[in-house]
């Protein structure tokens, strides 16, 4: 695997040891590959992360061996590298690494960190998010191009509830992410209702294209709005992350005009250097912008007292909250009822026979 190798970025040095380490099998890309992939678009994937708590996902052996999420901050993390103490839906926290450096970036891969997954906080109020992150997801039997579809309606509604503006990038998989700067005034919960109403219009306008459904048996073939990623602890992969698939490609930040002619699998560790060296980072200015959810959330009231239409179900990790309705599948909904109606129609059979 090599000896050891020092890279410079930002004015640090970062050791990184076994280089050689193939984290990559179908393409032979190593570990040194991926820091080096991370040094080219140091400022793109720093911008992502500034000031964000950030869960790495880390795969010390590669895309093939074992791997898991680490939320607190790693043992021995250098002291340049701030954090800020967050608070889980369980109640319990975790101080959690904030990059401020891009040499924190090459010191999470030293680790195997390949994705890193930012709050939508800042250290400096890690209650209040700055992004309304709406996630375009394919269902089975649907892919990019249905996510794209989606997006170009997402895009003009967002125009028409206060002048919103969202900057996509792809997910490194089929689908879509959409984030919207947002000023830091409202909670997770009132963020999470944006989103709801978000969706909800979004599949008003596409009932055969998009859902809301939170159980994937009514999803159909249709591109889920996954409302729960604004939920609080659900978070999204960076602008510039590697993703663990066999091909290496990343979460690849696009302009509008770019989304119906881009294909995921154009964006990966070799292609996006030349691209970021080229163009540089086409989402650059959106910390310049912050807008409100007003409109958004005043939709949500309408929904609510106009149509019946509350809550939804929250992931299953998170505690019951007030209003949702029952977190159970619908099919096993219909079993539980069917099963009371057969035995209360036995009781009844019972007691109607003659003596």
């Amino acid at each position: 695997m090599g000896e050891s190798v020092e890279l410079e970025v930002g004015g640090r040095t970062v050791r990184l040891s076994s280089p050689g380490k193939v984290f990559f099998p179908e393409r032979g890309y190593t570990k040194l590959d991926v820091a080096r992939y991370y040094q080219a678009v140091a400022p793109g994937v720093l911008r992502a992360l500034r000031e964000r708590p950030t869960t790495l996902e880390r795969h010390p052996d590669g895309v093939t061996g074992e791997w898991f999420y680490q939320k607190r901050a790693p043992k021995g993390m250098p002291d340049w590298i701030p954090t800020a103490h967050i608070a889980f839906p369980s109640g319990r926290g975790a101080d959690e690494m904030c990059p401020t450096e891009p040499a924190a970036v090459l010191w999470a891969v030293q680790y195997g960190t390949l994705t890193f997954h930012p709050w939508p906080v800042r250290r400096g109020d890690v209650d209040r998010p700055d992004q309304l992150r709406l996630d375009l997801d394919p269902q089975p039997g649907t892919d990019y191009r249905d996510a794209v579809r989606a997006a170009v309606e997402l895009r003009a509604l967002l125009e028409e509830f206060g002048g919103l503006r969202g900057w996509p990038k792809t997910s490194g998989g089929r689908g879509l992410h959409v984030f919207v700067p947002i000023e830091p005034r409202w909670t997770f919960t009132q963020v999470r209702r944006a989103a709801i109403a978000v969706g909800r219009e979004l599949e008003r306008r596409m009932p055969t294209r998009v859902t809301t459904r939170w159980w994937k048996e009514e999803r159909g073939r249709r591109v889920f709005l996954d409302y729960n990623q604004t939920a609080r602890d659900r978070t999204i992969a960076s602008a510039y992350s590697v993703r663990p698939r066999p091909h290496a490609p990343v979460s690849a930040p696009l302009r509008w005009e770019e989304i119906e002619a881009a294909a995921p699998e154009d964006f990966d560790l070799t292609t996006m250097p030349a691209r970021f060296a080229a163009l540089g980072d086409v989402h650059a200015d959106i910390d310049d912008h912050a807008y409100s959810l007003d409109a958004l959330l005043e939709s949500a009231r309408r929904d609510e007292h106009d149509h019946g239409l509350g809550d939804l179900p929250y992931p299953p990790e998170h505690p019951k909250m007030p209003g949702e309705p029952r977190r159970v599948r619908p099919s096993r909904a219909r079993d539980r009822e069917g099963g009371r109606g057969r035995a209360a129609d036995t009781r009844s059979a019972g007691r109607d026979r003659p003596s």
